[in-house]
């Protein structure tokens, strides 16, 4: 077997969230059972810096359920990394909009910057907030972790052993490797290479853009709330406009995303709605148009080499850190406790990457059914009457509410959002009242 013992040397390649949370729960767990392992966090971005420089490129939102699970393993986020916190989604259709309270278990989503903040904050000295990537990887670092600040260029087999290779002259054989590199990187390239059968989940690119509007705009257009789009726009299964103290950030998401759909979308009477009015898009907004995971890996595992992250299992269209912190304990538990063979990864780690698989399936027909069902106005106008009526009722149990609240915080499984949706009164509501609309009754 291929044990790890005293002394034996880790490398994870990416200081992300993935990487963060990979380095504290081996660490963690190598501490729990008396283990003195080495840990090398290998990371070039400075995440304290403002734009692309120090930027993960994500919408920055994480439910509150995920705050306290964080919490729960010694994970705190201070309240300078939670910018923004949200107690509402308003859902705007093409035909009308509603606005849903979170439910009583989940009193709260907070809003927060990857990096440093978007590129120009750095002009609004002292910056009122801090990185969550930097306040996780400075945990990882506390747990004892070396970070170095440079980037990897090449990963090789060193009697069976990788050996990761740096800088100009500079290379190391570690015991185990756990590649945190995302879809966006080029370090991904060096864990295809390196020839264990890995294949990287399928992508599609994304947009993301930090509005600058000032704090009072912000708060009189947007209020507490994220407003989320489900608009009749060919090619766009998700748009959302997210307040965080200065900024909004807008996120788009669907296939083959380009600059004249980012302009439809913006043109979109209800988005206008939630942008000053006469405001355009500056040439020199922050944004980026990132690859995410819209599928499962290729053995994303083998000998002494494991990936973790968006370039692994990942949620579709939600909650990327989320399963990021899952997939990490999954891992460490599995290196730590079992050992870094294929097989050990295979038994106790592939069940937590099948699990996000298997949901993000059901999650595609929630998309897919969700296409259908935009051109019909008639099935937008039902939906939002049966929210209506559940947010206006205290003696209702709000079951439709709670499944697309779910499905835009990532609090719950597509599985979960699926049975609250197909709960027999919600279907018979939806129908009612799509037969009154569409006979005008």
């Amino acid at each position: 077997m291929m044990e790890l013992k005293n002394g034996s040397k880790i490398a994870i390649v990416g200081g992300g969230p993935a990487g963060a949370f990979s380095a504290f729960f081996l660490l963690d767990l190598a501490k729990q059972v008396d283990l003195d392992i080495q840990v090398d966090i290998f990371e070039p971005r400075d995440f304290t810096l403002t734009g692309p420089r120090g930027c993960n490129m994500c919408g920055g939102v994480i439910s509150e359920s995920l705050v306290q699970k964080f919490a729960s393993d010694g994970i705190h986020l201070p309240d300078n990394v939670l910018i923004d916190t949200i107690d509402a989604y308003t859902l705007h259709t093409d035909s009308s909009s509603v606005r849903i309270k979170a439910p009583k278990n989940e009193k709260r989503i907070a809003c927060i910057f990857r990096g440093a903040g978007p590129k120009g904050a750095e002009n609004q000295l002292p910056i009122p907030w801090s990185s969550f990537d930097d306040h996780l990887l400075s945990l990882a670092i506390e747990k004892g972790a070396e970070h170095f600040k440079t980037r990897v260029t090449g990963i090789a087999w060193d009697r069976g052993r990788p050996r990761l290779s740096w800088g100009e002259n500079n290379h190391t054989t570690y015991d185990l490797v756990v590649g945190c590199v995302g879809l966006n990187s080029p370090a991904l390239k060096l864990f295809i290479d390196l020839d264990f059968g890995y294949k990287p989940p399928k992508s599609t690119k994304a947009y993301v853009s930090e509005l600058y509007f000032g704090e009072y705009e912000v708060v009189r257009l947007l209020e507490h709330s994220m407003h989320v789009f489900l608009l009749n726009i060919p090619g766009v299964k998700f748009i959302a406009i997210t307040p965080k103290g200065d900024y909004a950030t807008m996120i788009i998401l669907g296939d083959n995303i380009d600059q004249n759909l980012v302009k439809q979308v913006f043109q979109a009477p209800e988005v206008q709605k939630c942008l000053p009015v006469g405001w355009e898009v500056p040439v020199q907004t922050c944004h980026c148009q990132p690859h995410i995971n819209i599928g499962a890996p290729s053995n994303p595992f083998g000998d002494r080499v494991v990936l973790v992250g968006d370039c692994s299992s990942s949620r579709l269209y939600k909650d990327g850190i989320g399963a990021a912190y899952r997939l990490a304990k999954a891992m460490a538990y599995a290196a730590i406790s079992h050992g870094v063979e294929k097989e050990s990864f295979r038994r106790f780690y592939q069940p937590a990457c099948s699990k996000l698989d298997w949901d993000n399936r059901l999650g595609h027909i929630i998309f897919f059914g969700d296409s259908l069902m935009r051109p019909a106005t008639f099935i937008q106008e039902a939906i939002l009457a049966v929210i209506k009526e559940e947010q206006n009722r205290e003696d209702t149990t709000p079951r439709l509410s709670a499944a697309l609240w779910d499905t835009f915080t990532g609090s719950s499984s597509y599985k979960k959002i699926i049975i609250s949706s197909m709960y027999p009164m919600v279907v018979f509501k939806l129908i009612w009242h799509s037969v009154k609309r569409l006979f005008g009754v």
